[in-house]
């Protein structure tokens, strides 16, 4: 049973203030962190019930939570939005310090090649999950090589590339220097017996002064 009940007023009251304060939601009222990639996906952070209806309003049709569903307020806020709303949610987690399995990459180009269109994907600050499954949205639908998409890791979105978070970079860098010059298309390495997410992640050395940042000062998650 989940401890956020938005049955009733009081229940509905302490899931916000749990949003609002243990979420973070407080420093998104006025920054969304929110980019159109194209003409039918924008990245955001973590959106609250409000914006949901705005991005409705703006077309939106299906909202691609990378948090994952959990027993948290976010998580029953959106859900409960986007039923009123009429959005579709899809969630779909991804790990911000992690290379993803096979499994992740193949379930975000089947969800670039059958969701409905415009989407809105997002994580909790719109950085380091909402950055890879950008660059994945970019070379699976928008058919950019990931030497190009892979710009969607960057500063520019609060991305952080010195700490833990930089594995993504390392993972796709890996792809573009090591294996793509072998002639070696992403997909095709991802479902080869070389790819070894493990073993892509314990090459990867995190900057200290990095992760002070991410781990410490950003509390990233």
């Amino acid at each position: 049973m989940s401890r956020h009940d938005l049955s009733t007023r009081l229940g509905r009251f302490k899931t916000h203030l749990s949003y609002w304060l243990e979420d973070h939601a407080f420093l998104r009222v006025a920054f969304s962190n929110a980019h159109w990639l194209g003409p039918d996906l924008v990245r955001t952070n973590q959106p609250s019930p409000r914006q949901l209806a705005r991005w409705k309003a703006r077309g939106i049709k299906t909202v691609i939570n990378l948090r994952g569903a959990r027993d948290e307020a976010y998580y029953w806020l959106e859900k409960d939005a986007c039923e009123r709303l009429g959005l579709t949610l899809i969630d779909a987690p991804l790990d911000s310090r992690d290379v993803p399995g096979p499994d992740r990459v193949h379930r975000a180009r089947a969800l670039f090649q059958t969701i409905e269109y415009p989407v809105l994907i997002h994580c909790k600050s719109g950085a380091d999950r909402a950055g890879l499954m950008a660059v994945f949205y970019r070379h699976f639908h928008l058919g950019e090589p990931i030497s190009e998409a892979m710009s969607q890791l960057s500063k520019k979105y609060l991305h952080s590339r010195e700490g833990l978070t930089g594995v993504l970079d390392f993972y796709l860098e890996k792809y573009v220097h090591e294996i793509e010059p072998q002639g070696i298309g992403f997909l095709e390495w991802v479902d080869s017996p070389g790819y070894d997410p493990k073993a892509i992640r314990a090459e990867f050395k995190a900057g200290w002064w990095g992760t002070l940042l991410t781990e410490r000062l950003l509390k990233r998650e």
